[in-house]
């Protein structure tokens, strides 16, 4: 009796270890037909990558919508709408959506922006507009003798502003009353930042400037050293960026490499 006892429980045992995996295994069974936990976990990741968390909440929705799914679409098949061609063709473009986004991800996994790129990237940046900035009036005009005319009224008292609303031909800084705000000097054509950088602060150009926009009278209202973002707040955005243009490069050499009849 004592044996057949601990048989039992032995067999029970068994049983058990091996039902645990397979209930594991499946969310739910729906008309008979398993949905796998994987559809779960699947779905779980796409909400990750959108930023949220994925809490208990959560989690019961989504197995909610797995089985939802799961009807609805055995239903589909019921009614054969799985073998028109319509739905072929959705499926075919689906595919090729999904496979060519694995494509890009192992790309970007195998071939990571570092640091030091991005550092240097950073560092190009800071060159290019390091230095000195300039908050800079001026009035655009189409000829010489207007712009002298301009200067002449500056001269005399007349007020900056109020001249560059009325006669500037540059509708942007002129309804600002000239104001081109904070710039480095590489932000403006070479005659322009030429004449402007010659300027101290509060001085005006003494003679028109010539560009290929017509005649500038200009004035510096400040000067100061440039104010550029920190490495480490712009770190992120310039990491997505070189991540972007690696992976552009990456497509168009698989383009041109590309036999095309």
């Amino acid at each position: 009796m004592k044996k057949h006892l601990l048989s039992a429980v032995a067999a029970a045992a068994v049983l058990g270890a091996l039902a645990v995996p397979a209930f594991a295994q499946n969310v739910a069974i729906v008309n008979g037909k398993a949905v796998p936990t994987t559809r779960v976990d699947a779905l779980a990741q796409q909400v990750a990558r959108a930023g949220r968390p994925i809490t208990p909440e959560i989690q019961a929705q989504l197995k909610d919508e797995v089985i939802a799914r799961e009807v609805f679409m055995q239903e589909a098949q019921k009614r054969g709408l799985d073998a028109t061609d319509d739905f072929k063709s959705q499926i075919e473009l689906a595919r090729q959506t999904i496979l060519i986004r694995e494509l890009f991800a192992d790309y970007q996994k195998k071939n990571p922006v570092t640091d030091a790129e991005v550092k240097a990237e950073y560092d190009k940046f800071a060159a290019a507009n390091g230095g000195k900035e300039y908050r800079a009036r001026h009035v655009l005009v189409e000829t010489e003798a207007e712009a002298k005319t301009i200067i002449a009224s500056l001269k005399k008292g007349g007020k900056f502003d109020e001249i560059a609303k009325k006669q500037s031909k540059d509708p942007g800084s002129g309804a600002n009353g000239g104001d081109l705000d904070w710039a480095n000097p590489g932000s403006y054509v070479k005659e322009f930042s030429d004449a402007m950088v010659k300027l101290t602060k509060g001085q005006l150009t003494e003679t028109p400037v010539k560009t290929q926009f017509g005649y500038h009278v200009i004035r510096v209202d400040d000067i100061r050293e440039a104010q550029l973002p920190k490495f480490d707040d712009v770190k992120p955005q310039i990491s997505q960026q070189l991540q972007q243009q690696r992976l552009t490069s990456f497509q168009a050499d698989l383009r041109k490499g590309a036999k095309v009849e």
